[in-house]
């Protein structure tokens, strides 16, 4: 019975970007739920291209595939006879999961309830989808007081060679679309430029 209560939480379609800007609301060690905007999301419906896949044989059966929407990666885990799931699966094709979010050592994942193939043109109505229900947009105060923190957090990752635009989005819990546009900004002013896609590094 509890289990069928468990299985009524909506899954939220959303973009992975907004899963890893979300806050993780833990109950002692255990994920509770994310909040993102005026969402608790426990659950979560994302299209995405798979970039990696591993699977574990043995007694301790595992498998992981690495999602990414454009917006950010995010990872499926499996246990036991659930890696099954995963078998018809390949990098390279377009999937829609639909799952539970859990975090553990720091890491949020998705264990998977159901995985289909889609169209790569899914991607885009997803994209599309999510930003009919994007928040307003920020007040011109606001939006400096955001690439402040962004410049902030750029500058001082210089000692470690760069940052990671997910970890901007992840600690920053702004919508990541209004990160990225930021983004595209500091890298057309040339206060910042990308040494590889997806980092970000220090110009001045």
């Amino acid at each position: 019975m509890a289990e069928q209560q468990f299985k009524r939480h909506t899954a939220y379609k959303m973009r992975i970007g907004n899963i890893l800007a979300g806050k993780v609301v833990l109950e002692g060690e255990r994920f509770k739920v994310l909040e993102f905007g005026d969402k608790n999301v426990q659950r979560a419906n994302v299209i995405a291209n798979i970039v990696d896949k591993y699977i574990q044989e043995g007694e301790k059966k595992f498998a992981s595939m690495t999602l990414d929407d454009g917006s950010g990666q995010i990872k499926l885990k499996s246990f036991g006879d659930e890696v099954e799931k995963f078998a018809n699966f390949n990098q390279g094709d377009t999937v829609m999961a639909i799952g539970l979010l859990r975090y553990w050592n720091k890491e949020l994942y998705i264990t998977p309830e159901i995985i289909k193939k889609k169209d790569p043109s899914f991607l885009l109505v997803r994209k599309l989808e999510v930003e009919a229900e994007q928040p307003k947009n920020l007040h011109k105060e606001e939006l400096t007081a955001l690439k402040d923190k962004m410049l902030a957090m750029i500058k001082d990752a210089e000692k470690d060679n760069g940052i990671e635009v997910e970890k901007i989005i992840t600690e920053l819990h702004e919508h990541p679309d209004v990160i990225n546009n930021e983004i595209k900004k500091l890298l057309e002013g040339g206060v910042a430029y990308e040494p590889r896609p997806g980092k970000l590094r220090y110009l001045g």
